[in-house]
């Protein structure tokens, strides 16, 4: 299979939100409401086009996967700082399994890199976001708004030594919980 990862473009928006609902459609832990999150994220504050990324069949130009970083704090009582979360990443049932969220991320990661972002929170399968470099966020001190189990909530450094200095409850934008 033969695909293509590329920013997503504005025309893209109701293809997209297609391939993200297709994707959650069957999860067990979702509310089945992560496309109209990502419609919420694009008119927010947080929304980062170029970390908006889709993955097109390069035999149909179909898109079959999508993923999204936008911005967040991690907040304590003496210091705050931007991070960013990695969600939703989505790609569709029949494309499942074949690289296709492996090569979102890493490209997503890559861009976020490349633009001085520092670190990224996710929350998510404890034993697939280890192979790209996130660990437990407990261990910078970092903790979740809500109840999750320690092991799926996890962050990573894209600059060495980013989250030395940083501890505290993440603060996503209101959008996540509207």
């Amino acid at each position: 299979m033969e695909f293509i990862i590329r920013q997503e473009r504005t025309e893209d928006y109701s293809l997209t939100e297609n391939v993200v609902e297709r994707a959650f459609a069957d999860a067990e832990h979702s509310d089945h409401n992560e496309h109209k999150l990502v419609s919420r994220i694009r008119k927010s504050n947080a929304f980062i086009p170029s970390l908006s990324l889709v993955a097109v069949d390069q035999n149909d130009d179909k898109i079959v996967g999508h993923i999204l970083l936008s911005k967040l704090k991690i907040r304590n009582e003496n210091r705050t700082a931007e991070s960013l979360a990695l969600a939703p990443v989505s790609v569709i049932p029949e494309y499942q399994n074949r690289g296709v969220g492996k090569q979102l991320i890493h490209a997503a990661l890559q861009q976020a890199k490349k633009m001085g972002y520092e670190s990224v929170v996710v929350l998510g399968h404890p034993p697939y976001y280890p192979k790209f470099g996130f660990k437990k966020a407990s261990l910078w001190g970092i903790q979740a708004p809500f109840e999750v189990p320690d092991e799926a909530f996890m962050a990573m450094e894209l600059q060495e030594g980013a989250l030395g200095h940083v501890s505290g409850l993440v603060e996503y934008p209101s959008v996540f919980f509207e």
